[in-house]
């Protein structure tokens, strides 16, 4: 527990923490406002709308959808670039401050010091999330209020249960933005140059996205973890549509103990030079 608190008040003194936060504060309101000002919408084609139209077009009516449109928005982009970060500064922002070796000195152990780092990157993240939701509760509260919402098969749950959806909403994306940081905090191992590890793992989990955007790798989605970052659309169906959820989350499972195993490993034979 110390090598955790110690690391956390580390990343509380960073300046790049608060910027990283104030983003996931501020975007919720951007879009709240977007909405409020302007008299069209996203447009889709000719056919009827998908998921993502469906929570845009409703967050007029309703502010409880500025969460979930805030969710929808930021998981493809945002949300892992900050996890990248986060994961990317563990090891590698030690090494080119040349502080990494001062740090492995004290009695204590390589894998206890990466899963420490590992553990308060991704509490980061899940600050983030929890500023961005509490957010985007208010200003769509604020603006548009806060009423029962029909689910995309027609049903009508009280505020209560939505809200609880969305909490579960969040916590999938989180394990999501979880296996971001691990395949940041691997790349971390592999350099020290945190610039270095943040372009490696944005760079490949921008390369996932494109990949399933393209029918022609549709035999590549069950393994890419991105195909699985709007799998938790479906909690808001009823009944629920479990089946993409729980793929979802054993494909998360698989890389973040892949890639932390791989990071384990990695750091475990690492030269420190300085």
């Amino acid at each position: 527990m110390s090598a955790i608190r110690r690391e956390f008040v580390k990343t509380l003194f960073q300046k790049r923490t608060y910027i990283g936060w104030a983003g996931l504060f501020l975007v919720p309101f951007l879009i709240t406002l977007a909405f409020r000002f302007s008299s069209g919408g996203p447009h889709g084609g000719g056919g009827p709308p998908d998921t993502g139209e469906q929570i845009f077009e409703q967050i007029r009516t309703n502010g409880m959808w500025v969460s979930l449109a805030a969710l929808l928005a930021l998981s493809t982009f945002l949300l892992p670039l900050l996890s990248s970060m986060s994961g990317s500064y563990t090891i590698a922002g030690e090494a080119e401050t040349h502080t990494l070796r001062t740090m492995l000195m004290q009695p204590i152990r390589r894998g206890t010091f990466l899963m420490a780092k590992w553990f308060v990157a991704n509490a980061y993240v899940a600050i983030g999330m929890i500023i961005m939701g509490v957010a985007a509760l208010i200003a769509g509260g604020a603006v548009f209020g806060l009423h029962p919402i029909t689910l995309f098969s027609s049903q009508t749950i009280g505020v209560g249960h939505a809200l609880g959806l969305t909490v579960a909403s969040y916590a999938f994306v989180m394990v999501a933005m979880i296996t971001v940081v691990s395949l940041a905090v691997f790349f971390s191992t592999l350099t020290n140059s945190s610039l270095t590890a943040v372009a490696a793992a944005l760079v490949l989990v921008i390369i996932m996205e494109a990949l399933g955007a393209f029918t022609v790798f549709d035999f590549l989605k069950p393994y890419l973890f991105t195909s699985h970052f709007a799998a938790w659309t479906n909690l808001f169906r009823s009944p629920v549509v479990w089946g993409p959820i729980i793929k979802g989350l054993i494909n998360f499972a698989v890389w973040i103990v892949g890639m932390t195993g791989l990071a384990y490993f990695r750091f475990r034979k690492k030269d420190i030079l300085s």
